[in-house]
């Protein structure tokens, strides 16, 4: 059965669970999302004083990774679809003293960004909410600077048996569980999760996708046994 990634439902989703989304990921993920992204950030890091640009940005955890790691100096863009998630942001940020991420309501699919802008354009655990993938990775390398980078950080399916097994058990069974436990929900966000990642290309597969979008130079890294992986193009 094929996911339904309309926008209407993904963003009527996300709004429901946005005020458990963080605590949510921290949990299901045992707090390694956080490495994750700060991975990131240190394999793409921030050069020059080029903006940065986090779409599907959500509660604004990768835009943060990033302002840190520039130590505040660069102008950082976070968009997403669902005000709702971007409204946690706008807290977060004034929690944290931060003045230099903007966050913007806006869909990846049409970027309300002039061209070769960025000198990195990022998005983290987003791309596959995308309704359309190679628009969605059309419109980043739209808006990245001529040798900038584009990264994407996603969920895939580890190859390393007997973990894999292990991995697609828990994943399929367990945190739908209890995703509907402690982020309960009409959209059954947490069952939407695993089938979404199943779904989602990753590997070499997601690679030829990003050449196909104009960027050169691909490569990606699995993280945590390839949980996640981060693919890294150039423009």
């Amino acid at each position: 059965m094929v996911v339904d990634k309309s926008e209407t439902r993904v963003r009527r989703m996300f709004a429901e669970i946005a005020g458990k989304y963080d605590r949510m990921n921290h949990l299901l993920s045992m707090n390694v999302d956080r490495y994750w992204r700060w991975r990131t950030t240190k394999i793409v890091p921030p050069t020059g004083d080029a903006p940065i640009l986090d779409v599907c940005t959500g509660t604004g955890d990768l835009a943060i990774a990033y302002y840190k790691a520039a130590k505040g100096k660069l102008q950082i863009e976070a968009t997403d679809f669902c005000p709702e998630m971007l409204e946690i942001g706008e807290v977060k940020k004034q929690r944290a003293g931060i003045e230099g991420i903007r966050f913007q309501e806006a869909d990846t699919q049409a970027l309300p960004f002039e061209s070769d802008t960025f000198q990195i354009v990022s998005v983290a655990f987003g791309l596959r909410n995308v309704t359309n993938t190679d628009l969605g990775l059309s419109e980043m390398t739209r808006v990245c600077k001529p040798g900038g980078k584009v990264a994407v950080l996603e969920f895939s399916i580890p190859q390393w048996q007997p973990f894999k097994a292990f991995y697609l058990w828990y994943f399929r069974n367990i945190l739908p569980l209890l995703g509907r436990m402690f982020a309960k929900n009409k959209e059954d966000a947490y069952k939407y999760l695993p089938d979404s990642v199943g779904e989602f290309p990753y590997g070499e597969a997601l690679a030829e996708r990003m050449r196909a979008a104009g960027l050169h130079d691909v490569f990606f890294k699995p993280l945590t046994f390839g949980i996640a992986t981060l693919y890294v193009g150039t423009k």
